[in-house]
């Protein structure tokens, strides 16, 4: 099983000035559906349809995770149309949509999730080992880190989205 190492961050706004002067460079835009099928605990399963925006390409995934904070446990693969229509399908929930910008600021790679179901823009960053997520200083334009912060999981969003729904 592999594991998923990253910090986020409560972004306020897009920092448009850091890409006018090239410090932060845009690299591609996705168009996510994700929709929860299991969750107990620290564990979720979940599946996503994941649209390239420039080239128009989609995906689909099936995720396992497992964990709280800056290291989880996480196993994903790609499923087929069929299977993520199937799922869904039978599921009936109301997906989280997001648009998650990817860029690379100061030799990282970053990606900005902003979200269309509630006033949200979160910031994230994958990092190696846990010993360097720890050591990493963040500027101050991320915001306030909220990596450990259950408030802002995408799933509490998404559980709050289906109660809002039924």
């Amino acid at each position: 099983m592999s594991f998923e190492i990253e910090r986020k961050f409560l972004l306020q706004e897009i920092p448009q000035s850091l890409i006018e002067e090239g410090e932060l460079q845009l690299q591609s835009e996705h168009r996510i559906e994700q929709t929860y099928l299991a969750l107990a605990g620290d564990q979720e399963l979940r599946v996503r349809k994941i649209e390239d925006l420039a080239t128009g390409e989609v995906t689909y995934t099936h995720t396992f995770k497992k964990g709280h904070g800056l290291l989880r446990e996480e196993v994903e693969y790609e499923i087929s149309e069929g299977i993520y229509e199937q799922i869904t399908g039978i599921h009936q929930a109301v997906p989280l949509t997001k648009n998650r910008v990817t860029a690379k600021w100061n030799g990282r790679i970053i990606e900005v999730d902003l979200y269309d179901q509630i006033d949200l823009m979160v910031l994230e960053v994958e990092f190696a080992s846990e010993e360097e997520a720890i050591g990493f200083t963040p500027p101050d334009w991320f915001g306030l880190d909220i990596s450990t912060n259950k408030e802002y999981s995408n799933k509490k969003v998404w559980k709050e989205l289906q109660e809002r729904s039924s």
